[in-house]
C-alpha cells in the first residue's frame, strides 16, 4: 500500500449511555479500513479515565468485536505508567483511539506523559485519530473548565489536540449542551459549535470540514451573549 500523504480524517464519536457496537459497527469498520491493514494495531490512549483497567477491557471487547485488531494500552496514568512504553505503543501503531472520561485530566496527562509531539507527529503523516465521548472532545481545539464549579466567573478556555479543526461537546442533548454553551460564550461573538448527541458520530476532514456519519448533531451559534441552537 502507498504511503499516506498528509493528515487522514478525524472520527469523533459521542458514545454516551445506549450507545453500543450496534450504533458503532459500521463506523468502526470505517475507520479500520482506513488504516489499509487487515489486522489494524491500534494504540488506545485512557489518559482521561486515568488508565482505568476495567473501562480498557470493556472498551477493548467493544472495539474487537466491530472487527479484527491489535489493541494495546499506551500507559500514562497512575502506579503503572510508563512513558517510555506508551511512547513505543503510539509510535508502532496505525490508528490511534482517545477513550472517554475527563478532558482536562486527559490533556494533563498527555503533556505530562511526554506524547505530544509524538501525537502530532503521527497525525500529520496520516495516522487515522478517533475519540469516544470525552476523547473526541480531545481530538479538537479547545475546552472549558472551571476552578469552581460553582462560579462562572472562574470558567476558562483550554487547548486540546486541535486535530479536528471545530470545537464539539457530546452526548449532553438533555443538559442542553452547557459546557458547550459556555466555551462559545468564552470564544466570542459568532463563535459555532457542534454537539454530537448520544450514539452519533463525524468524520472531520483536515480544514475542518465535516460529514455526519451516524445519528444527529446539534449547531450552536453564539449571538448576542448567548448560543443559540441551530437544528
Amino acid at each position: 500500500m502507498r504511503k499516506r500523504q498528509g493528515p487522514a480524517p478525524v472520527y469523533l464519536l459521542a458514545g454516551g449511555m445506549g450507545s453500543g457496537r450496534s450504533s458503532y459497527a459500521k463506523v468502526l469498520k470505517q475507520i479500520y479500513a482506513r488504516t489499509g491493514k487487515d489486522k489494524p494495531r491500534i494504540a488506545y490512549i485512557a489518559a482521561a479515565s486515568n488508565d482505568n483497567r476495567g473501562f480498557f477491557y470493556f472498551i477493548s471487547t467493544f472495539l474487537k468485536q466491530a472487527g479484527t485488531c491489535d489493541l494495546k494500552l499506551a500507559p500514562l496514568a497512575g502506579a503503572k505508567a510508563d512513558p517510555q512504553k506508551a511512547r513505543a505503543v503510539i509510535e508502532s501503531a496505525d490508528l490511534v483511539c482517545l477513550s472517554g472520561g475527563d478532558v482536562e485530566l486527559g490533556m494533563k496527562l498527555l503533556a505530562g506523559g511526554g506524547v505530544m509531539d509524538l501525537l502530532k507527529k503521527k497525525f500529520a503523516e496520516g495516522t487515522p485519530f478517533f475519540g469516544l465521548s470525552a476523547g473526541a472532545i480531545m481530538l479538537c481545539r479547545q475546552w472549558v473548565a472551571w476552578s469552581d464549579s460553582q462560579d462562572d466567573s472562574t470558567a476558562g478556555l483550554f487547548d486540546c489536540l486541535g486535530f479536528a479543526d471545530l470545537c464539539c461537546d457530546v452526548h449532553d442533548e438533555s443538559g442542553n449542551w452547557e459546557d458547550l454553551r459556555m466555551l462559545l460564550k468564552l470564544s466570542g461573538e459568532a463563535a459555532t459549535g457542534y454537539g454530537i448527541r448520544t450514539g452519533g458520530a463525524i468524520r472531520v476532514e483536515p480544514g475542518g470540514e465535516f460529514e455526519v456519519i451516524s445519528g444527529k448533531i446539534d449547531r450552536l451559534v453564539q449571538r448576542g451573549g448567548d448560543a443559540q441552537l441551530l437544528r
